[in-house]
């Protein structure tokens, strides 16, 4: 397989996007529902206790995905039935990977394709649905798909696969306001779910988003917006020496205005892959509250091509390609950034880093409470970091303070044999793809494990505080993997790389992992036949509720791994579970909608992924009212 698979791919969605309407805003005639209360910050700060609600990408301001709720438990799962489910119709029925959104007894989920739709929370009567007018050259890396919404006030945000960000009334569906942020035709987009900050210096209330676009060359961005009319408060690039923005002004270079992990041309001048430097923070952000500061993963480097991000004739391991693939702590006041932990310096396999970054606390063997990030890296590693270290610089860019941990979370890692705790450095195995030699279009292959779709990838990862486990959804597969010339082109792909995704195992690509952050111990694992794609969520009822690529809607032992209860949706599930409970019932909601980037990119997985059938719907599940006593 080659590189020229996004190119297919616009194809596609080209023909597909040609019967898209206009903007549709719609709210149902004669629909007899109230309007919701309107949100508010102690809202979604509180989101995490609250279980009447779900008002935050990740339940909770840690990204915890923790439900205090126990109704539902391990006792009487097994139980669980279809309460009802919500068909989001047309020919767009790829690639569901949102996490829904519940208010007032109103279930708000995106659907692929730059869709919203409003539900009734009890009976899946649809209120409203928009869909936003997208253009027919549209460049989404890796499928059409947006992860879900903010909900503020009285408006639902979410952004669009044509680099745009959209208010709507969260009652009506009526656009509120519409941003155009970046320009779609070179690669820019949008597909995670933005996020509800407070300033804690000012109060004011923020709405905070990255970019996507790394593949296609584009430099990645972390925004901050009023919520009330979609201006831009700050904004801040997150390759090393490009300027900052604050209050519509130059604000300062993002770490040293010389880009010193840049190499440079025979000239002096940084050289072409600078300019295009990738980074993008295209996931949801965590907030720190009590330092103030923005948490959010950084993008791999562009291109994939480390050679082009390192000096003529030296050794890519001493550049770094800074601010990319690590986790960014940003200034909420300012957008300046405070602290940076960097996973893979000088990316070579687009292992990036946008996983989630969950914030926690445990007492280490000493007693002391450590304030500290958790996040399970494409790379194949999970790290725990010290997060009040990088909230106050003491991080910044790589220091050794900051890393408390890093262990393998997959088999078979080939790249590097661990980190350095010292240094905080990973120890590398020399993995890194050759130049193509004289004469040759690409250079000779290396066998790469995880490969670049990562031994777990965007779906995130949840936390339960009384287990004192991490939940991931994991991947062991590898690939071949070669590099290519290369030059920048706009709106074409940005890669230098070729590829094929490979088997690793016989038996399993997907593993469910519970690991311990104080040891890295697994406690325990759980196989899957097919890629794993979804996120999870943990719960007080002792469950760990997530979907798999062959269409099942599964429950665990969060203890044991033990599998208590499944249901077949009718297509795969690539979404994330959420749970809420109304009139005394407790209910477990997901999307379910085969997509993403697995059956795009192939290799050896093309003939498995094929046997998945389409779809586009939402499922709701509770307990029939004699298993719930």
């Amino acid at each position: 397989m080659t590189t020229t698979a996004p190119r297919n791919t616009h194809r596609s969605l080209r023909t597909a996007l040609r019967p898209l309407a206009a903007a549709l805003a719609l709210t149902l005639a004669g629909s007899a529902w109230a309007a919701g209360a309107k949100v508010t910050w102690d809202d979604i700060q509180n989101d995490d206790k609250t279980p009447g609600d779900v008002l935050s990408y990740g339940l909770g301001l840690k990204a915890q995905r923790f439900s205090p709720l126990t109704k539902v438990n391990t006792k009487n799962v097994e139980n669980l039935v279809p309460a009802w489910s919500f068909s989001f119709g047309g020919e767009k029925q790829r690639g569901q990977e949102g996490q829904a959104l519940v208010q007032d007894g109103v279930v708000y989920v995106t659907g692929s394709y730059s869709r919203v739709y409003a539900l009734d929370a009890k009976t899946g009567k649809r209120l409203w649905q928009y869909e936003h007018r997208l253009p027919e050259d549209i460049r989404p890396c890796c499928d059409v798909v947006n992860r879900g919404a903010a909900i503020y006030g009285d408006k639902i945000y979410f952004g669009t696969l044509d680099a745009g960000i959209v208010a709507l009334y969260k009652d009506t569906g009526k656009v509120a306001w519409s941003k155009k942020w970046g320009d779609h035709k070179i690669g820019y987009t949008m597909s995670g779910a933005p996020f509800i900050i407070k300033d804690q210096k000012t109060g004011r209330v923020l709405l905070v988003h990255g970019s996507s676009g790394d593949e296609f060359g584009v430099v990645g961005w972390l925004f901050a917006r009023d919520p009330e009319t979609g201006e831009e408060v700050w904004a801040r690039p997150l390759v090393e020496g490009h300027m900052g923005r604050l209050n519509g002004k130059d604000s300062t270079t993002t770490g040293d205005a010389k880009a010193p992990s840049w190499p440079r041309d025979k000239d002096g001048n940084l050289v072409e892959a600078w300019n295009h430097g990738g980074g993008a923070p295209w996931q949801t952000a965590s907030f720190d509250i009590e330092t103030n500061t923005i948490v959010i993963g950084a993008g791999n480097p562009a291109p994939w091509n480390t050679w082009k991000r390192t000096q003529e004739g030296d050794d890519p391991t001493h550049w770094d390609s800074l601010f990319t693939s690590g986790q960014a702590y940003v200034d909420a006041s300012t957008g300046e950034l405070k602290g940076f932990f960097q996973h893979t310096p000088n990316d070579a396999w687009d292992f990036s880093g946008n996983n989630s970054v969950v914030l926690f606390e445990y007492k280490d063997k000493n007693g002391k409470l450590v304030k500290a990030s958790a996040h399970a890296d494409r790379n194949g590693f999970f790290f725990v970091t010290d997060r009040e270290k990088l909230a106050t610089g003491a991080g910044y860019p790589n220091k050794p303070t900051s890393l408390i941990g890093a262990w393998p979370f997959v088999d078979g890692i080939t790249w590097a044999s661990g980190f350095d705790l010292k240094t905080g450095r990973p120890i590398e195995k020399g993995n890194r793809p050759p130049l193509p030699k004289d004469g040759a279009e690409k250079g000779d292959s290396v066998f790469v494990s995880p490969p670049f779709l990562g031994g777990t990838n965007w779906m995130p990862m949840s936390y339960n505080p009384q287990t004192g486990l991490f939940y991931i959804p994991a991947n062991e597969w590898a690939m071949d993997y070669w590099t290519e010339h290369l030059t920048y082109k706009a709106g074409s792909a940005y890669l230098g790389q070729g590829f094929r995704i490979k088997r690793l195992h016989e038996d399993h690509v997907g593993v469910f992992r519970a690991i311990d952050p104080k040891t890295g111990k697994i406690v325990w694992e759980h196989k899957e036949k097919f890629p794993l794609w979804g996120g999870t969520l943990t719960t007080a009822g002792g469950l760990l509720f997530s979907g798999t690529s062959d269409g099942y809607v599964k429950a665990f032992d969060a203890k044991t791994g033990k599998e208590l209860w499944k249901f077949q949706t009718g297509s795969g599930v690539v979404s994330v579970p959420i749970t809420w409970e109304q009139d005394g019932d407790q209910y477990i909601g997901i999307s379910s909608g085969y997509g993403g980037a697995v059956p795009l990119w192939g290799g050896d997985m093309a003939e498995l992924t094929k046997q998945v059938t389409q779809g586009g719907s939402f499922w709701v599940f509770k307990l029939p009212k004699t298993a719930a006593r």
